[in-house]
């Protein structure tokens, strides 16, 4: 097969693109957090990029698209170490398919699985040691991420190969199922598991530096279209839609955020608009492929009003999710799934002269991804708790576990600040 050097440039860019949404990520979620929790919290994304990079190179990428077993993973052993002559072939030259070379794709895939895991953080942030986060890195990539790719994008069970395809076949253009509401759910299971911050509820806990909350969000806009542009495996017509969508959705997202905090509580923020980005960058996912850039208005308005409204859910609920993790990504995932079931053109969409069937197929394999990463999470989460311990001590909650964790801290803030700030 002959290389297609467009195709590789804009997939390796795209590839490069998604792999600063981790170092984006880190941005905002640390300037979420309290200034004594900040490094604790970037580096749990680096982290994400440290244990997951290597780990899907070793099994990560057979799992997800090797020989398939059951619909539900890929043989491991099939591919281990991007053996098997599928990506390499005898002479060590790269394997080309349909002008793209696999290790390509490769690279572009495990940038995936690191931002999924790296989304997770944010909901136990300020409470965790860093060993238990690694190894829960490892094992949850391995059993959840891993399984689910194959399952949605290698033909496995949610797939347009699998059993629900004959009611319709399955929609997630870059990951609604895979992604967030793979990660969001995760993040629910383990804030229940872990237990809330120490004064959670009582005491204000605020972000500690808004600039780095916009700043780390601009760069999560700016790596997303690498995420769903490149989604669509070629330069051309298909990525520009999904970047036109892409930008619509959110920019909607944004307002529609805004409206809520105004409507609710008086004054649209600056933390707000930034969470409006994620949100509608979030909903738009699954979608940005099979809207129409009109239709991607209300998919964004409605992801970042209904975000706005599910942040709250915690105090009303009782768990601690430090950094909405839930209210954004598995409330805007859950949105943007099934919305495809109104929105999808083509005639799938309710609104362009399907029928009911896309809506119910969406609806399956939310449910199913739901379920999956929900019991999955479990077990992973109280087997590291019954062995491993995940809290830190309550002294080094309270003095900050970016000392207690990392023997750092990110300012050099004078003593009576540091004084009013563990009080």
């Amino acid at each position: 097969m002959e290389l297609d050097s467009g195709l590789t440039a804009w997939m390796l860019t795209s590839a490069s693109l998604v792999l600063l949404m981790t170092p984006g990520l880190a941005l905002f979620y640390g300037g979420m957090t309290r200034s004594k929790s900040v490094l604790n919290m970037m580096m749990m994304s680096f982290g994400a990029m440290g244990v997951v990079g290597v780990v899907y190179v070793l099994w990560g990428w057979s799992m997800s698209y090797g020989e398939s077993v059951g619909g539900f993973f890929g043989n491991p052993f099939a591919e281990f170490g991007l053996s098997g002559g599928n990506i390499f072939a005898e002479d060590g030259s790269a394997v080309i398919v349909d002008g793209l070379p696999t290790i390509v794709d490769v690279g572009f895939q495990a940038t995936f699985a690191i931002i999924t895991v790296a989304l997770i953080s944010g909901a136990i942030a300020d409470r965790v040691r860093f060993a238990p986060w690694l190894v829960f890195t490892a094992i949850w990539v391995t059993l959840s991420y891993f399984p689910m790719a194959h399952m949605v994008w290698s033909g496995g069970l949610l797939s347009d190969e699998g059993p629900f395809a004959s009611i319709a076949s399955p929609i997630d253009f870059a990951g609604g199922t895979v992604v967030h509401i793979n990660a969001g759910v995760a993040a629910l299971v383990l804030a229940l598991i872990i237990g809330k911050r120490k004064g959670f509820g009582r005491e204000p806990m605020r972000p500690h530096n808004l600039t780095l909350v916009m700043l780390g969000a601009g760069l999560l806009w700016f790596g997303w279209f690498g995420f769903n542009g490149g989604s669509a495996y070629g330069a051309d017509g298909a990525a520009g839609l999904a970047w036109v969508n892409t930008t619509t959705a959110t920019a909607a997202a944004i307002l529609g955020w805004l409206v809520i905090e105004k409507i609710r509580d008086g004054h649209p923020t600056s933390l707000g608009a930034a969470s409006g980005v994620v949100a509608g960058l979030v909903a738009v996912t699954p979608a940005a492929g099979d809207i129409s850039p009109v239709g991607a208005i209300p998919l964004g308005l409605i992801a970042g009003a209904l975000s706005a409204l599910a942040v709250g859910l915690k105090y009303k609920l009782g768990y601690d999710d430090s950094l909405d993790v839930v209210g954004v990504h598995l409330v805007a995932g859950l949105w943007g799934t099934l919305a495809l079931g109104f929105l999808a053109t083509g005639e799938r969409g309710l609104f362009y002269g399907g029928g009911v069937g896309q809506l119910a197929v969406q609806a399956i394999i939310a449910l199913v991804a739901i379920v999956i990463s929900g019991v999955v999470t479990l077990v992973i989460g109280l087997a590291i708790k019954a062995t491993m311990g995940w809290r830190v001590a309550e002294e080094t909650e309270v003095a900050g576990i970016d000392l207690g964790e990392h023997s750092e801290s990110a300012y050099d803030i004078a003593p009576a600040r540091i004084a009013s700030e563990v009080k």
